[in-house]
């Protein structure tokens, strides 16, 4: 091993250690991404949220749903089975819960059997909204302010919660008058109307238009777990399905890696030990790589072609082959240059062509005419190709 590579190998080490020890020692910034995540402890997962429902309802099945909404509903609960069973809930948190025709179908369907739905967001679905008749309202200047969220029941006066971060002014504004009971209120400037109970046929909506009150940040402020703890009392007894984010298998890495991929420092330093192996490998190739042979680029020939061309039709006096081929040629530029149709060389033609081009209209005319004169003629002369590139010529000068 020559003294060269030892150097390379040693430098390596020690920018790969060091490197491990900065991403090791160095602060974590906070990350607030609001992943709504049952498995993310960031301020704004529902880890803490999801560990507590099993003690928040202890006599009650908590189940996360391991499939979308569609599929669980369509193999869990399919309404012509006879063993089928009310008194569940299902319960989804995130801050857009836009579901298709179907989906919505279904959970209605399965509410009107006499289970609960517990849905909390910022933007519901459309479809449900024209399908339960309420409607929300965004107001854009409370976005990020302190909100107090608490709840219609005296019993429950007391647990009121302060959103401090990700607050939004979202209210329902409108609320069937048969079937909607108002269970909580937010307050800014005023009381809104954000906790609602929509009844459907034997079931029930639960709708929330603050989702972020269930992360984990919320969750860990003051006694804010005691407002939660209230709107959850509101679901019925029985199966919690929750909608788990975090599928089977959709984060999971088969890669042999995946203990590195799974921790930051290490995912680094993997990085960092690719990337100096690859400028290693770079550089090495460099310094051993054989001479490259100069190839001279093709010439262009093409004016060399052009004049042979010229020459050989000059020569063979076929003047009428010249003349067409250059009526040809001033049509195509013409078209480009001024995007004018010249199939029919028409009286308006003429005159759109002096005006884009600037030049005389009579003398343009003069142009086109003699042009429509030696159009598909035969037995041209000399003195035909010879007027006829003076007029082209004399267009151009003047444009």
């Amino acid at each position: 091993m020559s003294k060269t590579l030892k150097i390379y190998i040693a430098v390596l080490i020690l920018l790969f250690v060091g490197a491990i020890i900065f991403e090791v020692n160095r602060p974590r910034p906070v990350d607030w991404t609001p992943t709504f995540n049952e498995n993310h402890s960031k301020p704004y997962g529902l880890k803490i949220f999801r560990n507590e429902l099993t003690n928040l309802f202890p006599n009650d099945s908590v189940k996360d749903i391991q499939s979308t909404l569609y599929e669980f509903l369509d193999s869990h609960y399919y309404w012509i089975d006879s063993t089928h069973t009310a008194n569940d809930a299902i319960l989804a948190i995130h801050p857009r819960l836009h579901l298709d025709q179907v989906t919505v179908d279904y959970l209605l369907s399965y509410a009107a059997e006499g289970n609960t739905v517990f849905l909390s967001a910022e933007e519901f679905s459309p479809l449900l909204e024209d399908t339960l008749d309420f409607e929300t309202k965004y107001d854009f200047a409370y976005r990020n302010k302190t909100i107090t969220s608490s709840l219609a029941n005296e019993k429950f006066k007391k647990d009121t919660l302060q959103i401090k971060k990700g607050a939004n002014n979202i209210n329902f504004v409108k609320l069937p008058e048969a079937t909607a009971t108002v269970l909580g209120y937010q307050t800014l400037d005023k009381e809104r109307i954000n906790f609602v109970k929509i009844a459907h046929e034997k079931g029930q909506f639960l709708l929330h238009t603050q989702p972020y009150v269930f992360t984990n940040y919320h969750i860990l402020q003051d006694n804010n777990q005691n407002y939660i703890a209230d709107v959850l009392t509101y679901i019925p007894d029985g199966t919690i399905y929750y909608n788990a984010l975090e599928k089977y298998g959709s984060s999971e890495i088969n890669s042999p890696l995946r203990f590195i991929f799974t921790q930051p420092p290490l995912r680094w330093a993997w990085l960092l030990a690719l990337l100096f192996i690859a400028t290693f490998m770079l550089f090495n190739a460099k310094r051993r790589q054989r001479v490259v042979r100069v190839i001279q680029p093709l010439r262009n020939t093409t004016v060399q072609f052009t004049k042979t061309v010229a020459n050989l039709y000059f020569e063979t006096k076929d003047h009428t082959n010249i003349i067409q081929k250059k009526i040809t040629y001033f049509l195509e530029k013409i078209r480009r240059d001024y995007h004018l149709d010249t199939h029919d060389l028409k009286e308006g033609f003429s005159k759109q062509l002096a005006l884009k081009s600037g030049n005389d209209v009579e003398q343009t005319k003069k142009l086109i005419d003699y042009i429509v004169f030696l159009k598909d003629r035969e037995g041209l002369s000399e003195e035909n190709l010879i007027e006829l590139n003076k007029r082209i010529e004399q267009f151009y000068q003047k444009k």
